[in-house]
């Protein structure tokens, strides 16, 4: 499951390897002799092996996944860092579940020590995303005929 653009839709739907199952009501694709439907939804006919679509750890993801609000204290009107929850210094790693997004504040405030520490507690625990939670929450626009195929009915 992933999103593709209506270009390749178009193309695997005119190759065969695709077929329409919902079409956006609302637009059309027009040539000089032909009216298409707008491939809002499209299922392949046969299975592609696929590898696992993993979420590359990076900053800009981990701030997605935390919605760009700091992970102590919920502000999200100042700049944000990555913090490691679990320092460097200390034994901690690079992972989803050891960074978490920071204001500069709280970021300072906790320094190289873990939030018991510092007396800081974490808003929620850390994770690792899935591929279909990012396709949720980071499409950038969620259409309805979209909610059934994303556990969203």
């Amino acid at each position: 499951m992933t999103i593709c653009s209506v270009k390749k839709a178009m193309v695997l739907l005119f190759l065969g390897k695709a077929e329409l199952i919902v079409p956006n009501e609302k637009k059309k694709i027009r040539t000089v002799s032909k009216i298409f439907e707008w491939p809002s939804v499209i299922r392949l006919n046969g299975f592609r092996k696929v590898p696992y679509k993993r979420i590359i750890l990076t900053r800009k993801n981990i701030l997605k996944r935390d919605n760009h609000k700091c992970m102590y204290c919920g502000r999200s009107d100042l700049p944000l860092t990555i913090d490691h929850i679990i320092p460097k210094s200390k034994g901690g790693d690079d992972s989803w579940e050891n960074l978490v997004a920071a204001c500069m504040p709280c970021n300072n405030k906790k320094g190289d020590r873990t939030p018991d520490e510092a007396d800081m507690k974490l808003r929620s625990k850390p994770y690792a995303p899935n591929h279909i939670m990012f396709i949720k929450h980071n499409a950038g626009r969620l259409e309805e005929s979209w909610k059934p195929f994303l556990f969203q009915s």
